[in-house]
């Protein structure tokens, strides 16, 4: 747990809740407000009596003032479903600080802030090797708190491996949830076959989205150039190039440029997007840029 996030952190991110600006439809019981007709305190409407219905939720002051019985209802709350696609393909292990390791502790902060809020997580890792099958069915439909420590364990077990495919992640991930929650994305978004089909998969089940896109400070600022051999960390390919000063500023340029599509795609769509470098301080992420995005309150 330590290695992932600190106590000091976790104290301040106990403070959290997730927001959810869609009611929930979950079936299960939790600490949200849905469409559903209940018994909790929170106020809803109000209906005719019929024979048969509890004289406890009648409103006598109503029926003083018209002499007719109403029945008052009340929101029912139900949990809140919070899926986070967690990027681990090789292509995420790059940088002097690993974008994985830092997508870890991410996923660790809002898992357990919606713990903390008796809300259920899910955690789904692609690719998944042979190996981390079992683990990842450990990191499914958690719940409760008193589960976080476990939760962490669990986490850091995880590694990277293989090639991803976002768009089939998404797909498959918009296919097992279909009850709309919160889905947190995290990736580099750097698959070549791209991510508009996966995203769109995702929204039109009616999530929630956050899009939170990691590079490594090599990524978005490389210094290094002359004559290269450039190898791609999730196929092996090897290519040699010469990158020269005046190719140096042509690559930021692409980088920035492919970056603000993926963000105007997301903001098309209701979906909050967020660029983070991989040495980012943890907390300035989570409790300050996170919630001016509308991640939490």
């Amino acid at each position: 747990m330590a290695a992932l996030i600190s106590p000091h952190l976790l104290k301040r991110l106990e403070q959290l809740q997730l927001l959810a600006r869609r009611r929930s439809k979950s079936t299960a019981k939790g600490e949200r407000r849905s469409g559903a007709r209940g018994q909790s305190v929170e106020f809803a409407d109000y209906r005719n009596y019929v024979p048969g219905d509890d004289l406890r939720r009648i409103d006598w002051n109503i029926y003083g003032r018209l002499d007719r019985l109403f029945l008052k209802l009340y929101e029912e709350e139900r949990e809140l479903p919070v899926t986070i696609f967690l990027d681990a393909s090789e292509s995420m292990s790059f940088g002097q600080v690993s974008k994985f390791d830092f997508a870890r502790q991410v996923t660790a902060a809002v898992g357990y802030v919606a713990l903390c809020g008796f809300d259920r997580v899910t955690v789904e890792p692609f690719p998944l090797g042979d190996d981390q099958v079992s683990l990842a069915g450990e990191l499914r439909q958690v719940r409760g708190r008193k589960s976080s420590i476990r939760f962490f364990e669990n986490l850091a077990k995880l590694k990277v491996a293989g090639t991803a495919d976002l768009n089939q992640a998404l797909r498959r991930g918009a296919m097992k949830h279909r009850a709309p929650g919160v889905s947190v994305i995290l990736s580099d978004f750097l698959d070549p076959a791209g991510y508009e089909e996966g995203i769109k998969a995702l929204a039109h089940r009616g999530s929630e989205i956050h899009a939170v896109q990691i590079l490594s400070p090599e990524e978005l600022e490389p210094s290094t150039y002359g004559d290269l051999k450039v190898i791609d960390s999730e196929t092996g390919a090897e290519q040699e190039v010469t990158f020269g000063k005046y190719r140096l500023k042509t690559y930021r340029a692409t980088v920035q440029n492919y970056c603000q599509r993926l963000q105007e795609f997301c903001r098309a769509r209701g979906i909050c997007y967020q660029l983070s470098r991989s040495d980012t301080l943890i907390d300035d992420l989570l409790l300050k840029a996170m919630r001016t995005g509308g991640m939490w309150r």
